[in-house]
């Protein structure tokens, strides 16, 4: 796992990675967050996400969208991490996050893969268990951690 600091939609918008991943609810929403900032700017990856059916049982999948921008392709890949956004305490589900890693390995190996501390932030997910399940699911790929930070 590589690591970087800045705006992971930046980088990904301009060439840095081929597939950008991030954790989305099961409920068509992605109201907060990345997933908010994903939707306003890449909202082919929202229309993905309403393509398939609202609740619990897409937990685990994945959806995506392919963006094409000027100077490359970049895939969306909405990760369905978490049942739901309400409450406090812990969201996202850890096993349904080391599916999202596998299908996005099996499904976009080779290429430069870019995401955030998906499941760390309003999902209240401990990152050093998410940290793990990523370097295992995405081991001997080119896949990075893009900690935001505004540019």
């Amino acid at each position: 796992m590589k690591s970087l600091k800045g705006d992971l939609l930046e980088l990904a918008a301009s060439g840095k990675f081929d597939v950008l991943v991030h954790g989305c609810n099961c409920q068509h929403t992605m109201g907060a967050g990345i997933a908010k900032q994903v939707k306003a700017r890449f909202p082919s990856a929202f229309q993905a996400d309403l393509a398939t059916p609202k609740g619990a049982t897409k937990l685990g999948t994945i959806s995506t969208a392919t963006v094409s921008l000027p100077n490359h392709t970049l895939v969306v890949v909405n990760g369905y991490t978490q049942v739901h956004w309400r409450g406090a305490g812990t969201k996202v589900d850890y096993q349904a996050l080391r599916t999202v890693m596998s299908l996005v390995k099996a499904h976009f190996s080779g290429r430069r893969i870019g995401y955030p501390k998906i499941g760390a932030g309003l999902a209240g997910g401990d990152w050093a268990l998410i940290e793990a399940i990523i370097k295992e699911e995405l081991d001997g790929e080119d896949h990075t951690l893009v900690e935001y930070v505004p540019q």
